[in-house]
């Protein structure tokens, strides 16, 4: 029912839906002034999910003109998202609609399975940024993506809005916020991945709106960790951020799940399934917490042996993906992990390099920095990156390929001083020379202090072990020192 300004539409929660297929439904309904299908019309046919959508010519005499129909198009259409047509009269619509729509269902079934790469998910990337803050959104986008990508989905569509106001409900506006999921209905999408942190209320409110899976980066970047985690360290580590980023997102209906009990005084709500599974959760915390500080133990230990033996200790850091676990494999002869991802190293690893005049240092590998690292990770991982406090130099790896460079070495400094790192010696070592321009590699040497290096030949690693021996003795290696003897342990 409804007026001559618009028509309410019940609640269709109860009918049929799905990928690949319709409500069931058709909504046809006048319009007094003989104009087609409005906006709205449209969007409701995407949103819902409708058969179809027809309006009805009145005329001034209350007999039926024109009508016009609009249907919903498969994913891999060229035309878009819907179809329009026009028939002069009632009498012209020949349709036999049953027939239409199964096929229509069916196409539209197999649009969604043409868009499904390899079995793998597929996901929107969304960004609200509000207008008028400097924010790299492209870079961190192109961040986010390749986030994605290591976690396995496989990205179809990006959305970025810039509103003078974020909405608190949605952070997008309402009106981007309908095409975007018309463009999650029309690509088949599984997942809407936000860049920016989301609140547990506003990410319940878009799933609700979209009826599609909502995370944000902070969960991506967890999800990666959880696939990555494979020493019992580690995953210990993750299972307790997650469970931390998990607490404060629980919900529930209040009285409704509530557990009563009998007896005198009992009757009524008793702990409620929220309550019930909020302690469970602070419980496992408190256990994880305690199984951390044993594991901490140990590592103090070997730390100690360390420095009863006085070697120095050489610690890698750097943004992730910039190629530390390969310098590492290089200087040491060793075969830690290595993948084109971010994050493929996650537990930390330590090697024995060995310098001429019976000299020797430990070589550690850490898991690498990224910016705005979630608050719960850096909590779980600090006591990993605490064992960087034991460290007489670090080697920050720099990828001097990537044009965001920059941005990537001042996110590591910062979070170094944030960490209390800030006192500790620390040589750049910008790697994947052989990807950039010799004389580009020089200039950023000369400017920023530090040495160009390509991880995978290991001819370049002259004046990086030169600046190492400076920076650890206090002398360069002689030219007619012996080569290099190298060897491993793990650690």
């Amino acid at each position: 029912m409804g007026d001559d300004k618009e028509i309410t539409i019940p609640d269709l929660s109860r009918y049929r839906g799905g990928k690949g297929r319709l409500k069931g439904l058709r909504c046809i309904h006048t319009h007094l002034k003989g104009e087609p299908l409005s906006q709205d019309d449209l969007t409701d046919l995407a949103l819902l999910r409708l058969d179809l959508m027809a309006a009805l010519e009145t005329n001034s005499q209350g007999l039926p003109g024109r009508v016009f129909v609009g249907y919903l198009l498969p994913g891999n259409a060229s035309e878009g998202v819907w179809r329009l047509e026009e028939f002069r009269n009632v009498a012209d619509l020949t349709l036999d609609f049953p027939a239409f729509i199964r096929s229509l269902e069916d196409e539209l079934h197999k649009g969604f399975g043409a868009l499904q790469v390899e079995g793998r998910e597929t996901a929107i990337l969304a960004s609200v940024v509000q207008y008028g803050k400097s924010f790299p959104i492209e870079d961190s986008l192109e961040e986010l993506a390749e986030l994605a990508c290591t976690a396995g989905l496989e990205v179809i569509d990006i959305v970025i809005q810039r509103p003078k106001r974020i909405n608190p409900k949605y952070l997008m506006g309402e009106g981007r916020l309908k095409d975007l999921i018309i463009k999650g209905l029309q690509s088949g999408a599984d997942i809407i991945c936000f860049d920016q942190d989301l609140s547990p209320a506003q990410i319940n409110a878009i799933a609700e709106k979209t009826d599609l899976k909502v995370i944000d980066r902070t969960q991506l970047i967890l999800d990666i960790f959880a696939r990555r985690a494979h020493s019992r360290d580690g995953k210990v580590r993750v299972e307790l951020a997650q469970l931390k980023y998990l607490l404060p997102r629980l919900t529930g209906k209040g009285i409704a799940m509530s557990r009563l009990m009998g007896g005198i005084g009992g009757r009524g709500p008793g702990e409620t399934k929220l309550e019930t599974d909020r302690r469970r959760i602070k419980d496992r915390i408190h256990r994880l917490e305690k199984d951390l500080k044993q594991m901490a133990k140990g590592g103090w230990q070997r730390r100690t042996k360390r420095r009863k033996q006085g070697l120095p200790i050489c610690s890698i850091v750097g943004y992730t993906n910039t190629g530390k676990s390969t310098l590492l494999n290089a200087l040491t002869d060793s075969s830690v992990g290595v993948e084109d991802k971010l994050f493929a190293t996650l537990d930390t690893a330590s090697r024995r390099l060995r310098f001429p005049r019976e000299r020797e240092v430990i070589i550690t590998d850490t898991v690498g920095f990224i910016r705005d690292l979630p608050p719960s990770l850096l909590g779980a991982f600090r006591s990993t990156l605490d064992e960087l406090q034991d460290a007489d130099l670090l080697l920050h790896v720099i990828d001097v390929s990537n044009p965001r460079f920059e941005d990537q070495m001042a996110s590591v400094e910062a979070l170094l001083t944030e960490l209390g790192l800030g006192q500790i010696p620390l040589l750049k070592v910008f790697n994947k020379q052989d990807r950039v321009e010799p004389a580009f590699a020089r200039l950023i040497c000369r400017r920023f202090g530090g040495v160009a290096i390509s991880a995978l030949d290991r001819s370049t690693f002259s004046p990086l072990l030169t600046e190492i021996e400076e920076l650890i003795w206090g002398k360069k290696r002689e030219a007619e020192a012996p080569p290099l003897f190298i060897e491993h342990e793990t650690g």
